[in-house]
């Protein structure tokens, strides 16, 4: 690896770590490519060459994932979720958690909360499986 890709990752790598620490806080490309030192037009090409996702993507996903654990870990109202990880309105929220995740955010949480939910599927299909032992 040359001199000049590895310091391009590193730069692409602090901009991600950056996105990863303020995930909630409102970013945008421009500043995420001054803390890479380059272009905003350089930063989005690089940023999808190095991770293999745009950096807006990479940002809801890592959003929609702390959002996932809020959900299964808390009772906040959704609305409370939505704006705590970095969302600016409820409808962008459902509709990007619906694309990465498949489903509502109040789908996912009542789908968790059921016993079954908590468990590891192999183990759940162990317990609604009939018992060739009765």
């Amino acid at each position: 690896m040359s001199r000049a890709t590895e310091e391009s990752n590193r730069a692409m790598l602090r901009a991600r770590d950056a996105m990863d620490r303020a995930y909630a806080d409102p970013l945008d490309v421009p500043a995420l490519a001054r803390i890479a030192h380059v272009s905003a037009a350089h930063f989005i090409r690089t940023f999808r060459a190095t991770f293999g996702e745009t950096p807006h993507r990479y940002l809801q996903r890592r959003r929609i994932e702390r959002a996932m654990a809020m959900l299964v870990e808390s009772d906040r109202d959704v609305t409370d979720i939505c704006y705590a990880v970095g969302f600016g309105s409820l409808g962008t929220f459902s509709r990007t958690f619906r694309d990465i995740v498949g489903e509502s955010p109040s789908e996912f949480r009542r789908r968790r909360s059921t016993p079954a939910g908590n468990v590891p599927s192999c183990f759940a299909k162990a317990w609604t499986r009939p018992s060739s032992f009765g």
